[in-house]
C-alpha cells in the first residue's frame, strides 16, 4: 500500500477550520461520503495489492459548489463617523464559511459570527479613526464574493437638536396615522389603498409625516413646545391593525404609510426650525410576529421562548419589583409576550442588547431626537435601561428620556426611576408618565373607567408618595393618551371636567403632556375608537378644526381655555420649575401654591429672599358653588396681605391675619398672585 496516498486521504479527513465551530451534527452529513471513499479505496488496494489500483478505484463524486453568497439587508444601514464601533447584522444567504472585509484600509473587521444556517452574519467594526466616508464589505466565499455599500457619515451639530425636554416644555402627543395627511400616498399601489379605511377604528386612515409638518404651526401656537410622535417603524403590510406602530418588522426601516426616511428627517428638521423639541416613540421590549426574525432568529436565545413555547405577558409589575422575588416569579413580566401574541425580545443576550442599543442611537442621530419615549419600560430587565442610558448620556449629554409604566402604584412606578440605584441598579431614565397621578385625577373628576368618585384628596393622597421619586417635579403629568379612555367620553365628564383636568396639569408640578384633540373635546370611549382622526387633517373632512374658523363654538371655548392655561405656564416660570405646596384638600376643593424652588447654600435649603413669585390654585370640582375657607399660617402663603386675579377671577382677594375666603362656582379653576406687604 502507497502510505502516502492514505495519508493524504487522511487528510482530506480533517474538518477544515471554518467548521470547527459548528455542531457535530452539521459536519458528519459533510464528512461521511469522503469516509466510504476511502474505505472503498482501502479494499481495493488490499485486494490488488498496488498503489495503482487506488488510481483506478470508482472515485467520489467532487462536493456540489456553494452558492454565490448574497446580502438582503445591513443593520444598521448606516453609522456616523466619531461614534463607537458599531456591530452589523448581515441578512442574506449562503454566507456560511464567508471571509468579510473592508474595502477602506483605515476601516478593519474586528470579527465576524456567522449563524449556522448562513442566513446572517454579526460583523465588528473597527472606524475609531475613519472620516465620513463610502466604502463597501466584501463577503467571500468559495461560491464567490458580493460588494456590499456602506456609509459613514458626518454627525450632526449638537446645534441642530439634542436639547432635551424639562419641566418647562409642555408635550404634545401626535399618532401621525390620525392627526393629518398632506400629498399622496407614499405607496398607491392597490395592496396599499386596501389598508387604509377611514371609517373603519381598527385600519390606517392615511395620515403622514407631512400633514404631521403642515400643521406644526398649530401645535406651537397651542402652546406646546414639543412633539411626541408614536412610532414610525414599518409594521406587517398585511395587517392595518399595526398602524399605531407597537408591532414592528423592521427597526430600521419607516412605515411607508407615514412617508419615507427622508420625510421623517425632514419633519424633525421642520420641528427644530419651529423652535420646538422632537420626542419619538422607542419600543425595544418586542416585534411584530411578522418579523423576519420569527420564522428564522438571527442567534439562539433571541426571543423568550418560541411562537409554539413561551409564556404570555402579566401586567402585574409588582412581580417584578418585589424585593423578595425570584427570577421565576419575575418571568411572567420581562418575559412574557405582550397580549400572548408579540414575540418578546432577550435584552440579556448580548446580541441583542448591543442590537437595540445601536438602534436607539441610530433613530436618535437620524433625527436629532431631543428626547425618547420609552414603551414597555416594565416589561424588559432594568439592568438593559441601565446599558442603554450610559450609551446615551456618554453620547448626548442633554438628550431625556421618559419611561411607560402603567400602574396606579407610585413605589411600582418609582422603582424605574432613574437618579436612584434600586438593587443595584440606576435604569437612568430621566423621568416617568405619572400614571398614578393620571389614575387619581381620572377617578376624582370623572369617576375613573370603574365608577364611583374619589374625593379630590386622591390627587393629594397620590403627591404625597413624590418622596419615591429622585425628581417628583420632573413627572410628566397627563389625564389621557393613546393608549387610555378620552376624559370627555367618560360617563361623569364633560367640557368642564376637561378644564379642571388641563388646569391641573398646566399649573401643578411636573410637565403636562395633551393627547391631540383633548384641547379640542374630541371622544373616543374605547381603545378602538380614541383615536379619531383630527377634524380638518384629512381631504373632504367637512370641517377644520386646525382653525378658529373652523371650530364649533364648544371646541372653541375649549381651545382657547387650553392655550390660555399654557400661555399662564410660560408666563409664570413657577409654574414651570417651582415647588407645589398643598394647602386644602377634601371631596370638592384642592388649594396648592407654587413658590420658588429653595436654593441651596452648603447644604442647607432656604426659600428667604427667593426672587419670583408665589403663586395659588384653587378649585372647586362640585357641581355647586363652594367658598374655599384658607389659613396661610405656616405655609408658604404666610404673610400674604393680597390676592391677585391671574386666571378665570375678576376680583381680587383681602387676606386677614392669614386667613381669606374664595368664592367659587361650579367647576372653576382660578389661579392667583399672591402679595406681601
Amino acid at each position: 500500500m502507497c502510505v502516502g496516498c492514505v495519508w493524504a486521504s487522511l487528510l482530506m479527513l480533517r474538518p477544515s477550520p471554518q467548521f470547527a465551530n459548528l455542531p457535530s451534527a452539521a459536519r458528519v452529513p459533510c464528512l461521511r461520503p469522503r469516509w466510504i471513499s476511502l474505505l472503498a479505496v482501502l479494499l481495493t488496494l488490499s485486494a490488488a495489492s498496488r498503489c495503482d489500483a487506488a488510481r483506478h478505484a470508482t472515485k467520489k463524486a467532487p462536493p456540489a459548489a456553494q452558492a454565490k453568497p448574497s446580502v438582503q439587508q445591513v443593520d444598521p444601514p448606516n453609522w456616523w463617523s466619531g461614534l463607537p464601533n458599531p456591530m452589523l447584522l448581515l441578512r442574506g444567504k449562503n454566507l456560511l464559511n464567508a471571509q468579510i472585509t473592508s474595502s477602506n484600509p483605515g476601516i478593519s473587521i474586528r470579527k465576524v459570527r456567522i449563524a449556522a444556517n448562513g442566513h446572517w452574519a454579526f460583523v465588528w467594526l473597527d472606524i475609531s479613526a475613519a472620516p465620513p466616508s463610502s466604502f463597501s464589505l466584501i463577503v467571500h466565499t468559495s461560491g464567490g464574493r458580493v460588494r456590499v455599500p456602506y456609509q459613514l457619515l458626518k454627525r450632526h451639530a449638537p446645534t441642530d437638536g439634542f436639547q432635551g425636554f424639562s419641566p418647562a416644555d409642555v408635550m404634545y402627543l401626535v399618532m401621525p396615522d390620525r392627526f393629518a395627511q398632506a400629498g399622496a400616498p407614499a405607496d398607491d399601489s392597490p395592496a396599499f389603498r386596501k389598508t387604509i379605511a377611514r371609517q373603519d377604528p381598527n385600519a390606517y386612515h392615511g395620515g403622514n409625516f407631512a400633514g404631521v409638518a403642515q400643521h406644526l404651526d398649530y401645535i406651537h401656537a397651542l402652546g406646546a413646545t414639543t412633539l411626541w410622535v408614536t412610532p414610525v417603524y414599518a409594521q406587517d403590510p398585511s395587517s392595518p391593525t399595526d398602524y399605531s406602530g407597537y408591532a414592528p418588522t423592521d427597526l430600521y426601516a419607516v412605515n411607508p404609510h407615514f412617508g419615507s426616511l427622508s420625510n421623517f428627517e425632514q419633519l424633525a428638521s421642520q420641528i427644530h426650525a419651529q423652535g420646538m423639541k422632537l420626542v419619538l416613540d422607542i419600543v425595544v421590549n418586542q416585534v411584530g410576529p411578522a418579523s423576519v426574525w420569527v420564522k428564522d432568529p438571527p442567534a439562539p436565545d433571541w426571543f423568550h421562548g418560541t411562537v409554539a413555547d413561551h409564556i404570555s405577558a402579566s401586567s402585574d409589575f409588582s412581580l417584578a419589583t418585589d424585593p423578595h422575588g425570584s427570577e421565576a416569579s419575575a418571568a411572567p413580566v420581562v418575559d412574557g409576550w405582550l397580549f400572548n401574541a408579540l414575540p418578546d425580545l432577550n435584552q440579556s443576550n448580548p446580541l441583542v442588547r448591543q442590537y437595540l442599543i445601536q438602534n436607539v442611537v441610530w433613530w436618535t442621530e437620524t433625527g436629532a431626537l431631543d428626547g425618547l419615549r420609552l414603551d414597555t419600560v416594565a416589561y424588559v430587565n432594568r439592568d438593559f435601561w441601565q446599558s442603554l442610558h450610559t450609551v446615551l448620556h456618554l453620547l448626548y449629554p442633554h438628550l431625556t428620556t421618559v419611561g411607560e409604566v402603567p400602574s396606579p402604584d407610585p413605589a411600582v412606578v418609582a422603582y424605574f426611576a432613574g437618579g436612584v440605584k434600586q438593587e443595584g441598579v440606576d435604569t437612568g431614565l430621566y423621568t416617568l408618565f405619572d400614571y398614578p397621578g393620571y389614575f387619581a385625577l381620572q377617578s376624582a373628576l370623572a369617576g375613573g373607567s370603574q365608577g364611583g368618585y374619589s374625593p379630590m384628596s386622591a390627587i393629594s393622597d397620590v403627591q404625597r408618595s413624590d418622596w419615591f421619586y429622585p425628581d417628583p417635579e420632573r413627572l410628566v403629568t397627563f389625564f389621557g393618551n393613546q393608549d387610555t379612555r378620552r376624559l370627555i367620553a367618560e360617563p361623569g365628564a364633560d367640557a368642564g371636567t376637561v378644564k379642571l383636568a388641563l388646569g391641573l396639569i398646566a399649573t401643578m408640578r411636573g410637565m403636562p403632556q395633551i393627547f391631540e384633540g383633548d384641547e379640542i373635546g374630541l371622544k373616543g370611549t374605547t381603545l378602538t375608537d380614541n383615536r379619531p382622526d383630527f377634524p380638518g387633517g384629512f381631504p373632504g373632512d367637512a370641517a377644520n378644526a386646525f382653525t378658529q374658523q373652523g371650530r364649533t363654538s364648544a371646541q372653541q371655548d375649549l381651545y382657547a381655555w387650553t392655550s390660555g392655561m399654557l400661555a399662564l405656564r410660560a408666563q409664570h416660570p413657577v409654574l414651570q420649575t417651582g415647588r407645589q405646596q398643598t394647602l386644602l384638600a377634601d371631596e370638592t376643593g384642592f388649594a396648592y401654591a407654587r413658590y420658588p424652588a429653595p436654593v441651596r447654600n452648603h447644604g442647607a435649603a432656604s426659600t428667604a429672599g427667593q426672587p419670583g413669585e408665589t403663586l395659588l390654585v384653587v378649585l372647586n370640582k362640585g357641581l355647586a358653588p363652594r367658598t374655599i375657607h384658607l389659613n396661610f399660617a405656616r405655609t408658604v402663603l404666610a404673610g400674604t396681605t393680597s390676592l391677585t386675579p391671574l386666571w378665570n377671577v375678576q376680583q381680587p382677594v383681602t387676606v386677614n391675619g392669614d386667613r381669606c375666603d374664595i368664592p367659587l362656582q361650579p367647576q372653576q379653576l382660578v389661579v392667583f398672585a399672591a402679595g406681601h406687604p
